[in-house]
């Protein structure tokens, strides 16, 4: 019942000037970027962390250095490729207000699970990559450190957002209607059973109580919503 804290970069240059980034290199977090990134790192203090893990694009390796810059010791950085951003081809680059007028882009809102982006990744590719990514780490982390052990995936908006769905049991096409802002935090337990969402898109708040965890058995969803973390009365 290992956890993963999934976080967005923080702004990026891109993101500012309203151009859909993809792979480009050089594209860095903004001043406001860096101060998010900061502050997640703060939030994430409290939390003990059994492994840190980024997309390989330099917006995400900055905020995941500042996740560990809160720590006088800790684990490394690792890079993992397939949590890299989508591979949107001959859009990347291109400004937001442009590709908004393409005829691909309403299929992008409506059914993105049918979209390949031109001379780029098809959507529900760059979900299966992610998700598997994001499974395997899971089951490793929790080999390694047990299952109390809390990590840490930096990635990208869309790409979390696919990961979410699939914690969430919805359809990719679903995946439009879930919002990943700049920085955000966003929480999911793998049990046998099934994930549990604990947080999504969240941008403040307390994270030390992910220090305590539930019973190794819990797998069980409380009806009523259950007492909350800690509680002798949280699982069955």
């Amino acid at each position: 019942m290992a956890t993963v804290i999934l976080v967005r970069h923080g702004r990026s240059t891109a993101n500012t000037a309203g151009v859909l980034a993809g792979r480009l290199p050089d594209v860095l977090l903004d001043a406001t970027g860096e101060v998010q990134a900061k502050a997640v790192g703060e939030r994430l203090s409290a939390v003990r962390l059994a492994a840190v893990y980024s997309s390989p694009l330099e917006r995400c390796r900055q905020t995941a250095a500042a996740v560990l810059a809160t720590r006088s010791e800790g684990p490394a950085l690792q890079v993992e490729e397939r949590l890299t951003e989508c591979g949107y081809g001959a859009w990347q680059g291109r400004p937001i207000k442009e590709l908004a007028g393409e005829p691909l882009w309403s299929t992008v809102q409506s059914h993105p699970s049918a979209v390949t982006f031109p001379e780029g990744e098809a959507m529900q590719a760059m979900a299966s990559r992610a998700v598997a990514a994001i499974r395997e780490l899971d089951a490793a982390v929790e080999e390694a450190h047990g299952p109390s052990a809390v990590w840490v995936a930096v990635s990208h908006g869309d790409v979390i957002k696919a990961i979410l769905a699939d914690a969430m049991g919805t359809h990719l096409d679903n995946f439009q209607r879930i919002v990943v802002d700049p920085a955000s935090v966003s929480l999911v337990r793998f049990t046998q059973a099934r994930p549990f969402v604990m947080a999504s898109n969240t941008h403040g708040g307390d994270l030390a109580w992910l220090n305590v965890q539930p019973p190794a058995a819990a797998t069980d969803a409380v009806p009523g919503g259950g007492a909350g973390p800690g509680s002798p009365s949280a699982h069955p």
